[in-house]
């Protein structure tokens, strides 16, 4: 089999009809099979992919949804020499497959190659900066991740033991991207669309609540536990500079406290604290040119350093352990 394309589900019931249909679209004139890797939807979401020629892997427990489950259940049960990788609420363009594999013939050492990711929804703030900023997903040529999914060699799956880790809730693609390169793979994104993804439409900071309970804004602290088990820990710090940022935000809180503490005995200390907590915004809300938008990213700094203690003294399953699941459908 030539490709296995994986769509991760939880609660996709709006989409996941939608996804497959252009996956099957996709597929036309190529071997090729589709796998719903679903971690625990409550809703119509595997009744409507039951409806289709794929195979539907679901979660059970003790194994718990994680970004890193999804991608792991469907390479457990895949068969296709390429896995591509997406997301239930995507739809994958028609022409992007038959280049993504010229691209990989041509260069053998390639690992995986992607495109871009168009996000429909930016009536979320958080989908808004995405765009906006200069994020891995954003640019073309040679990465070091490929965000939102894309089109790997199996062989070099297997050659770093796992396609994701299991216990990640965010950052699995640059743990993957990471021990890929650490091997001496490359990751390269083309100059095309991959996918049009339609993101959350709901409130940013509803959102962003939501991601805290979750527990993906704990996957920076996870991918630092990963790494300081598996010898990568400096090169995690090296690469990754929201790591950088998350401790500067210590930084920012200690002083904020110090100047609190001040303000109860000198007017002074308490103009520093006001003048401490409203830099940050200012000066993002110039770069951003929003103050909605500069307000937002330093709330969202807010939630991921707090909740990355939390990830890194998390309990850790092996990565590679077969993820306890059973199989809804065949194909």
């Amino acid at each position: 089999m030539k490709i296995s394309v994986i769509l991760k589900t939880l609660n996709e019931e709006k989409r996941i009809g939608s996804a497959i249909e252009s996956v099957l679209t996709a597929l036309s004139g190529i071997d090729g099979e589709i796998i719903v890797a679903d971690s625990g939807s409550r809703d119509k979401t595997v009744e409507i992919a039951s409806r289709y020629p794929v195979v539907i892997a679901q979660i059970q427990a003790p194994a718990k949804a994680s970004c890193g489950v999804g991608p792991q259940l469907g390479f457990q049960y895949s068969k296709g020499e390429f896995i591509c990788l997406m997301d239930g609420d995507m739809l994958l363009d028609a022409t992007f497959l038959p280049a993504a594999l010229e691209y990989l013939r041509e260069n053998p050492r390639v690992a995986g190659v992607s495109g871009h990711v168009n996000e429909v929804n930016l009536d979320n703030l958080e989908f808004t900066r995405r765009v906006q900023r200069n994020a891995p997903e954003n640019r073309s040529g040679v990465l070091d991740r490929l965000n939102g999914g894309g089109l790997y060699r199996r062989t070099a799956i297997e050659e770093v033991g796992y396609l994701s880790d299991r216990n990640l809730h965010g950052y699995e693609e640059f743990d993957l991207g990471q021990r890929l390169r650490m091997r001496g793979w490359t990751l390269y994104r083309l100059d095309r669309r991959f996918v049009d993804h339609f993101g959350h439409s709901i409130n940013s900071y509803v959102l962003l609540t939501r991601r805290w309970s979750s527990k993906y804004l704990r996957g920076v602290g996870e991918l630092l536990r990963a790494g300081s088990e598996q010898s990568r820990l400096k090169a995690l710090a090296d690469e990754l500079s929201e790591i950088r940022l998350w401790f500067g935000v210590y930084v920012w809180w200690a002083f904020l406290l110090a100047c609190l503490i001040a303000g109860f005995y000198t007017v002074g200390g308490f103009i520093a604290f006001v003048c401490a907590l409203l830099l940050p915004i200012a000066l993002m809300s110039i770069k951003q040119k929003s103050l909605s938008l500069g307000f937002y990213a330093v709330v969202a700094w807010c939630f991921h350093a707090a909740a990355l203690p939390l990830g890194f003294f998390a309990s850790r399953q092996p990565p590679s352990k077969w993820i306890e699941s059973r199989l809804l459908k065949s194909g």
